[in-house]
């Protein structure tokens, strides 16, 4: 089940997740730090083999939500892992105030993984406040929905004409027109990413899209083109 896509990454697919009638695949990723402890990043359902294959490569200490959309699965880790310290998204502990969250992630990496993974808090979006990682080791930047790409034929019918119009099926992954109408404060949006594109980036891993592996600074930059206007 888990891919090795980098130097201490790994990633795996999950079940689809229905959201107001549209189908979206899951994905998580696995980075194991340089103490062998695990950082689990957008974690979906706990199956009995993800489950052996994720120990067998460390202990999980490090539970992320990185936006406030990415949280359904996270009570079922907390309860298989109840010595990982569980990190929230900001305004996701007002969203689920039945999880217990450790700590709200912030604009500055964590003293746990730092110096391995920074973080940027991408501000100024009213849908959501989604926290970008870069993982050092494998030059990995990890969006969560600010960037998405479907296949064309992923939905039919109606679907496929509101996923074509919120710019969920071109010919590579872009922000949906949802997202960067919802960028309200796009001064501050445009500092986080500055951050972002500053970083020497390799590979660009997303929850709804395929692996990006090549001119990943370019890739990023046209994907952001917009916000620059």
């Amino acid at each position: 089940m888990l891919e090795q896509i980098g130097h201490e990454i790994w990633t795996v697919d999950g079940s689809m997740v229905e959201v107001l009638g549209f189908n979206y695949p899951t994905r998580m990723a696995v980075i194991r730090l340089a103490d062998r402890r695990l950082f689990v990043w957008s974690c979906i359902p706990l199956l009995d083999e993800l489950r052996k294959e994720v120990d067998s490569l460390g202990k999980v200490a490090y539970i992320v939500a990185p936006n406030s959309l990415h949280h359904l699965s996270i009570p079922d880790w907390q309860k298989a892992y109840p010595d990982a310290l569980v990190y929230a998204a900001p305004k996701l502990r007002e969203k689920r105030k039945d999880i217990s969250f450790d700590q709200v992630l912030e604009n500055t990496p964590n003293m746990e993984w730092a110096g391995e993974i920074d973080q940027v808090v991408i501000q100024g979006n009213l849908i959501t406040s989604e926290v970008v990682f870069f993982h050092i080791p494998s030059g990995t930047v990890l969006f969560t929905d600010l960037v998405q790409q479907f296949p064309k034929d992923w939905f039919s019918g109606w679907r496929r004409m509101v996923a074509g119009l919120d710019l969920m099926l071109g010919s590579e992954p872009s922000v949906p027109r949802k997202f960067r109408m919802a960028f309200i404060k796009r001064r501050a949006a445009r500092a986080s990413l500055e951050r972002v594109t500053a970083w020497p980036a390799r590979l660009v891993l997303m929850a709804h899209g395929e692996l990006i592996t090549e001119d990943a600074k370019g890739f990023i930059g046209r994907a952001f083109r917009w916000l620059k206007v």
